[in-house]
């Protein structure tokens, strides 16, 4: 398994280094992405692509690159927008966050589709965290403790410093860097985008310093928000041990870091320190057992999955919700409509399951009983917008059009940017006979995943449709949209 890091402070393969998961790395030879970079340099904004020297990294340019790396992660990696799994991750953001001095940005996680064993801090408050590094951790404080680390390489501005430090640096070259490496990254292999980047690349490394300090100031976070900081040293444990399955070198420009041996030792000697009260802390494991459900079932292997829930699964709904789960993406439609209504039996007042059993029923075409579950589901928890989905989807497919397009809408004021909401919300329109509308929604769901003759296609209809000012408002939003997302077109 290939483990992707960005080599830029607060997400690099030095940061992968900070907690040992770049241990693991077969790593592949860099490839030369030099034309990416210069594609990518081109079409960044003006102003940043003349401000090729600076000093000080101040707030406002740290703002200014936050936002478009974040933009620049989103249109090049499937995002998980389940919040069954984002509230989780958000949850432990956010008591990690309070543990911390105020800070210029709120704390942002987004959770990544993808089995590496990785996560870094980017800039201005965000963190990216892959569904692999979730699934291989036992225990909350294990997870929370991997989060703490990244934490405070923002809270200690490392990446600012570092780039403070070159003073070389233009915001739109280091944009630039960053893009050859997120495309590269989601074929599983690290690129350095020419010898220009590697060179950069030495400035946007983390110090021994910075790793130590993240170290003893993410365990200060972890323990104020009530973990057990022993999930920080079992948590370098378990990626320390995973390194024997894959092995590979570490680049040279890392070999200055301090080994995970090392950190593992000092941590351990400060909590033999700790009070007793502290050391005893235990994990409620419940939320993480769910998502990582979730995750496993949706997004692995199905057979590996189902292996999986039938072996290793002690709490038997969990179980069962996974196996429904994986039996369905397999088209075992039997098996999982029998692992759905033992699931109910057991438990027909959670959310989670009333919502999965329901999606499973719409995709077999089962509509009256999928709508039953799905609006219990809506009921319980309002804020579910995955059930929102499927139930406005059920209500569509019945010809309730309009109370379908006031769900999707609902859905889209939580998720402007999910491609797939606006594509339905499109087809419902169609069906409805309000070509302009499907047409602008259909564009957008291009523009949002990435399809670029496909929004192309959809903006010019559009256009040729307007004639309302309301229209003409709506279109001008698309247009807005289209020039600052279809900067970060995937290159093919």
């Amino acid at each position: 398994m290939s483990i992707v890091r960005l080599f830029f402070p607060g997400s690099g393969n030095s940061r992968f280094m900070s907690f040992g998961t770049f241990f693991m790395l077969k790593l592949r030879l860099f490839k030369i992405n030099i034309c990416f970079l210069l594609i990518i340099t081109l079409v960044i904004p003006p102003s940043w692509g003349t401000a090729s020297i600076f000093g000080e990294f101040t707030v406002s340019d740290e703002a200014e690159l936050g936002r478009e790396v974040h933009k620049l992660i989103r249109a090049n990696y499937e995002i998980v927008h389940d919040p069954e799994i984002t509230k989780y991750i958000q949850d432990i953001a956010s008591s990690l966050e309070k543990s911390a001095p105020p800070q210029p940005f709120p704390l942002q996680v987004d959770v990544v589709e993808h089995r590496a064993l990785n996560a870094f801090a980017t800039v201005a408050g965000y963190m990216v965290l892959f569904s692999g590094m979730i699934l291989s951790m036992e225990t909350e404080s294990e997870l929370a403790a991997i989060m703490s680390h990244e934490f405070a390489h923002i809270t200690q501005r490392h990446v600012a410093r570092n780039i403070e430090r070159s003073k070389k640096i233009g915001l739109g070259s280091l944009l630039g860097i960053l893009a050859g490496i997120l495309v590269g990254a989601e074929a599983g292999e690290a690129v350095a985008v020419g010898s220009m980047a590697g060179a950069q690349s030495a400035f946007l490394s983390y110090s021994r310093e910075d790793e130590r300090e993240a170290d003893q100031v993410g365990m200060n976070y972890l323990i104020q928000a009530g973990y057990n900081p022993r999930g920080m040293v079992t948590a370098m444990q378990k990626i320390r041990r995973m390194q024997f399955f894959t092995g590979g070198d570490i680049p040279s420009y890392l070999s200055t870091h301090p080994g995970v041996d090392e950190r593992i030792k000092y941590l351990r000697d400060r909590i033999e320190r700790l009070d007793d009260e502290i050391l005893k802390r235990k994990d409620d494991n419940t939320r993480l057992f769910r998502v990582q459900t979730l995750l496993r079932a949706r997004h692995e292997d199905p057979p590996k999955a189902l292996n999986y829930f039938r072996d290793q699964m002690e709490d038997r709904c969990l179980a069962l919700l996974g196996q429904g789960i994986a039996n369905s993406r397999m088209n075992r439609i039997r098996d999982a409509e029998a692992n759905f209504e033992k699931l109910l039996a057991s438990d027909n007042r959670d959310p989670l399951y009333l919502r999965e059993a329901g999606r499973f029923y719409f995709q077999f075409g089962q509509l009256d009983r999928a709508g039953e579950l799905l609006q219990k589901a809506v009921m319980l928890n309002p804020g579910d917008t995955v059930a929102l989905t499927f139930y406005a989807r059920v209500l569509s497919e019945k010809g309730n059009v309009e109370t379908a397009i006031d769900y999707f809408q609902r859905v889209l004021k939580h998720q402007p940017r999910e491609s797939r909401t606006h594509e339905y919300l499109a087809r419902v329109y169609g069906r409805k006979g309000d070509d302009f509308m499907a047409h602008v929604h259909m564009a957008f769901a291009g523009l949002y995943s990435n399809t670029r003759e496909k929004a192309d296609f959809h903006r010019a209809r559009a256009r040729e449709l307007a004639e309302t000012q309301d229209q003409k408002n709506l279109l001008q939003e698309l247009e807005e949209a289209y020039k600052e997302h279809s900067r970060f077109w995937k290159k093919s």
